[in-house]
């Protein structure tokens, strides 16, 4: 399986639960009645953001999952919890998306190769990767 690695660094934040969402490309919402979260590269966070976690770094499992797959997300979660790297997850209808801390990058990293995976640099642009495995 491959690992893309996302080149940006991203930020966890919370906005108040009716605000407006940023405009942009690529970012992951949940909304509840008591707050709305965003993840979204640093650089595009926006001023209305209530609280706010930067330093990350994400991973994405390359290509487009289907839904019959099984354990993906735990098999990944799980080596990186026996690296003792934190993860914050987060999953798409296409794929898989972990965020790690920045300082944690270079053991994650290590921890992904000696379980398997090929790791590779993903496209600048984030776009969500189209290739099938």
């Amino acid at each position: 399986m491959n690992i893309q690695i996302l080149p940006q660094r991203f930020s966890v934040c919370r906005l108040a639960p009716d605000a407006v969402l940023p405009q942009g490309n690529f970012y992951f919402t949940a909304r509840t009645n008591d707050e709305c979260s965003l993840v979204l590269p640093t650089a595009d966070v926006p001023p209305s953001v209530t609280d706010r976690e930067d330093g990350w770094r994400a991973f994405r499992v390359a290509g487009v999952l289907d839904f019959s797959l099984v354990g993906v997300l735990a098999k990944l979660s799980g080596v990186l919890a026996a690296a003792q790297v934190s993860i914050f997850a987060v999953s798409t209808y296409n794929t898989d998306y972990l965020f790690v801390r920045e300082q944690c990058l270079a053991a994650a990293l290590s921890a992904l190769r000696q379980a398997g995976y090929r790791l590779e640099e993903a496209p600048t642009d984030l776009g969500g990767g189209k290739s099938k495995k």
